[in-house]
């Protein structure tokens, strides 16, 4: 039995139907069972509730094998060491309660990075907390999702622009969701490996932000440009949206930390993803953007 956390989410719903593809006998945790797929729902064995709960853990995890980790994002938490933290915590004590022998989370890229990096530095204490369970432990360790993109579809239709807080000269380390899931899958259903890892997973490319605007702007077919966003303005948004000073400061040192390189390290060991940045634009982005082009006509 293998239980998935997030099954309704970008990665977790990937994953799930990857382990049913497979014929792997799957419990998911889910907040609302509605939301999941029908086809899904008659596949699998259901358990509502939140995986920061133990009392849900206790009733997902007997019989399990190996569990998949992500801790659902939360702009509006105090804080995201707490936040990845109460997840954590109780996802480590019911892993070792229940004996589960392997467990394979989504992380960051730039572990061993010595200053603070915010909500990445929030995952690194995830993955720390995790890998005291006693079970096998593989932390997916990812630099910046293609599919961050998604979120500035409107803009780069609208505005022909996309923004992020990074240089626009400097590459840019990247993965597509659709690789997360199938590393993830391919460990919890072949569980040879021991022992506690980081595995960082990088797409192929060496793409700047200005080079990923290139890129969309030949695949959508209309010129797109990359605009940084200066640090005080996407305070400004953030606090705009009802982040609090907290959530601001740690969205703030991720940015910077992805700045200054903290995925560079990784960057000449990781294990390669099959999607490009051209080809996830061609699959994802391009349809996305279509898609609203019909809406408004």
């Amino acid at each position: 039995m293998i239980v998935v956390t997030t099954p309704t989410g970008q990665i977790g719903s990937q994953v799930v139907r990857r382990l049913l593809d497979h014929g792997s006998a799957v419990r998911v945790i889910v907040r609302d069972a509605s939301r999941l797929d029908r086809a899904v729902r008659e596949q699998v064995e259901t358990v509502e509730g939140s995986h920061d709960d133990s009392a849900v853990l206790d009733q997902a995890l007997p019989g399990a094998d190996a569990v998949f980790w992500l801790v659902p994002p939360n702009p509006h938490a105090s804080s995201a060491a707490e936040h990845y933290l109460t997840f954590a915590r109780a996802g480590a004590a019911a892993v070792t309660r229940h004996e589960v022998g392997h467990v394979v989370g989504v992380s960051s890229a730039g572990h061993g990075w010595p200053a603070p990096a915010g909500i990445l530095s929030a995952a690194f204490a995830m993955d720390a907390e995790l890998a005291r369970s006693g079970a096998a432990y593989r932390a997916l360790s990812m630099p910046f999702y293609m599919e961050n993109l998604l979120r500035q579809l409107d803009v780069i239709r609208g505005q022909g622009v996309f923004y992020l807080t990074c240089a626009g000269h400097l590459p840019l380390a990247s993965i597509a969701t659709r690789d997360i899931a199938g590393r993830a899958a391919d460990l919890l259903t072949d569980r040879s490996w021991t022992g506690q890892e980081n595995l960082p997973l990088f797409g192929p490319d060496r793409l700047t932000p200005d080079g990923m605007a290139e890129v969309i702007s030949q695949e959508i077919g209309r010129p797109v440009a990359y605009r940084r966003m200066t640090p005080d303005d996407f305070a400004s948004m953030l606090r705009s949206q009802g982040a609090s000073d907290q959530a601001v400061k740690d969205r703030i040192e991720m940015n910077t930390a992805q700045e200054h390189g903290i995925y560079d390290a990784d960057w000449t060991h990781a294990e390669p993803a099959a999607t490009d940045f051209r080809t996830w634009c061609r699959d994802v982005l391009g349809p996305a953007v279509d898609a609203i082009r019909a809406d408004v006509v």
